[in-house]
């Protein structure tokens, strides 16, 4: 795992919908809070489909290139629509329950991302994503109470590029309580960064 790379150029060649299924799968054995999977998975390999959704991402090659193209979604919609049935009142439609179904999609995303990689696949997410929502709402046709949290683009890499770089461990790792960044420890911390 700590050899992974973003993805941006594919093979030619098609992820199986078997395939996918049990990615999608594992994806779903993801933690959840509450147990409630307040996600929902938008799948897109249809040329025109993804010709569509290009502008939202910024026009990124691998939209269009990608095999597949999985939007990750906060799905508060099919949880509400229970509760009614059952003469429930939701209250589904707030911050908190938004912040929940977020968790939860990014959490079944990077389930999905992990599985993915392990059976040779590369992906990338897109954080495009929340930049456009409105567009990428239109063209998946997502009820109220849905909204696109992130955009993964999946497919048999093309070439393994070189691993970009990250912050050493020193600038995320906190023991016991948060300790604020001094002006020297920032200039530390982001010196490799700002010589690239």
């Amino acid at each position: 795992m700590k050899q992974r790379r973003t993805i941006r150029r594919y093979q030619e060649k098609d992820v199986t919908p078997a395939l996918l299924n049990e990615l999608i799968e594992i994806a779903c054995r993801a933690s959840t809070v509450g147990n409630m999977q307040t996600y929902s998975v938008v799948v897109t390999r249809d040329a025109a489909m993804k010709e569509k959704l290009s502008p939202a991402r910024f026009n990124q090659p691998m939209v269009k290139k990608a095999p597949v193209v999985l939007t990750f979604c906060v799905d508060l919609n099919r949880f509400s629509k229970w509760c009614d049935q059952r003469q429930a009142i939701p209250g589904y439609d707030n911050l908190q329950w938004f912040v929940t179904g977020a968790v939860d999609a990014l959490l079944a995303a990077q389930t999905f991302c992990v599985a993915a990689e392990e059976k040779g696949l590369g992906i990338c997410y897109l954080g495009t994503t929340t930049y456009n929502p409105n567009q990428i709402i239109d063209a998946l046709q997502l009820p109220k109470l849905v909204f696109p949290i992130t955009t993964i683009t999946l497919g048999w890499p093309d070439a393994l590029p070189e691993q970009v770089d990250r912050l050493p461990l020193e600038a995320i790792l906190h023991q016991e309580t948060y300790h604020d960044y001094s002006v020297e420890d920032i200039d530390r911390l982001y010196a490799y960064k700002e010589s690239l």
